[in-house]
């Protein structure tokens, strides 16, 4: 009975152990990491989205796209660098971009960062590439373009940053 007591406790301790080691260890608050930009991309990669987000100047817009192939719209550019360049699949719409990542205040921007514009329910995103500028693929007929978030345009959009 003693050794049957024994091999369970040591059970429920191993399990204990092991479940501890599969959970997220404790985080600071959110407020807290994100007012330190904190990322779980290597600043490679942010340059490496950046980059290649640039590359695809050019793309045509389509409504649903995801592919260079079938054209873009502004989350599945998104989806597709950030897949392609450093194996994330970011969420799908842009609503659900808007819980992508941490918040981070616009004097932290950093290639990479999406760029996400509208109030209460997001309407549109991009990625940030430095400089001021993001890449995005904006609408109907037009292609995947870069833009300033300083031209008349989009100063006046409210605007929020994620960083992944």
């Amino acid at each position: 009975m003693r050794v049957t007591h024994c091999l369970i406790s040591l059970t429920c301790a191993c399990a204990a152990l092991l479940a501890g080691c599969g959970s997220t260890p404790p985080s600071k608050s959110s407020s807290s990491a994100a007012g330190q930009g904190v990322s779980r991309l290597s600043t490679e990669q942010a340059d490496d989205i950046a980059i290649h987000a640039m590359g695809l100047v050019g793309t045509p817009y389509r409504y649903g796209g995801n592919t260079p192939d079938s054209g873009f719209d502004c989350s599945g550019l998104i989806g597709y660098v950030y897949k392609s360049r450093a194996g994330v699949a970011p969420p799908r719409t842009v609503a659900q971009l808007d819980d992508f990542g941490k918040a981070i205040p616009a004097s932290q921007l950093r290639s990479g960062d999406l760029v996400i514009f509208g109030r209460g329910t997001p309407t549109h995103a991009g990625i940030y590439v430095g400089e001021g500028r993001f890449v995005h693929a904006p609408s109907t007929g037009g292609t995947v373009r870069l833009d300033s978030l300083s031209s008349k345009y989009w100063s006046k959009q409210f605007t929020a940053y994620r960083r992944f």
